[in-house]
């Protein structure tokens, strides 16, 4: 798996490409395909794959460990338990993953995600690895759209916070540094923020039901797709969308 300043670059790539309304069909499909971001969501997902059939067909311990153990490591080991693990793919049980496996785990969130990628400063450490993660758990929702209980507004809502937040969840690059810098007694969680009533349930995905089995995503590249509800937001209107998802949840309730 690709990490440091090529998946940067590509990502860079990437958003050049989804922000150019100029480019014709052709050459916005040339620049997609040459960014190469659906290959890294494609290798990430495969790799996961690889842990989880380990884990559940051969009953193997499996031992995933990337240069620092908290990119590509994290990457990996998160994705295999969502794949995994029921749990894992409701709201409480995702927030605890993400506590677990990448928070907890040391992921330099700081490093990583210092700027966005429409920013002109190309600083050496950043890397997108938590929102290729979100990436691949957006694949999985669009495959599997009744086994996880949280919709992509939860996924635009953690990409959002990891670069830019009012909260302290994302903050520092390891606990210690959280710790020193007592972030937790002077910012506020982001969990305690989306857990709350009037907020968690714009998350949940109204057509959940729980799944139990493991769910194996395809990689064929015909099923791979552009996240199109974060990579163009900013160019394509959300309403219709919003709309259609406000239908379905007003049916839901009246089932």
């Amino acid at each position: 798996l690709r990490r440091g300043r090529p998946l940067q670059e590509s990502f860079i790539k990437l958003v050049e490409a989804c922000n150019d309304p100029s480019l014709s069909m052709d050459r916005w499909l040339g620049r997609l395909e040459s960014s190469r971001w659906l290959s890294h969501v494609k290798a990430a997902l495969s790799t996961a794959c690889l842990a989880a059939q380990c884990m559940d067909r051969e009953e193997s311990h499996v031992l995933v460990h990337g240069a620092e153990g908290t990119d590509t490591t994290l990457l990996v080991t998160a994705l295999a338990q969502v794949i995994l693990d029921p749990s894992c793919r409701t709201l409480e049980g995702f927030q605890g993953l993400l506590e677990r496996e990448w928070i907890q785990s040391g992921h330099p969130f700081h490093l990583r995600c210092a700027r966005s990628a429409s920013s002109h400063a190309r600083l050496k450490q950043e890397a997108p690895l938590f929102l290729l993660f979100l990436d691949c758990v957006w694949q999985l929702s669009r495959q599997f759209p009744f086994s996880l209980e949280f919709g992509e507004h939860l996924l635009l809502t953690l990409f959002d916070n990891a670069y830019a937040s009012a909260y302290g969840t994302f903050l520092c690059n390891s606990e210690k540094e959280r710790s020193l810098c007592k972030v937790k007694e002077s910012t506020h969680s982001l969990w305690a923020w989306l857990n709350q009533p009037e907020e968690k349930h714009k998350f949940l995905n109204p057509l959940y039901s729980h799944n139990a089995l493991v769910i194996w995503p395809s990689v064929e590249p015909q099923s791979i797709q552009l996240w199109q509800g974060l990579f163009l937001r900013w160019i394509r209107p959300s309403q219709y969308l919003d709309e259609a998802w406000e239908e379905i949840q007003r049916l839901v309730k009246e089932n």
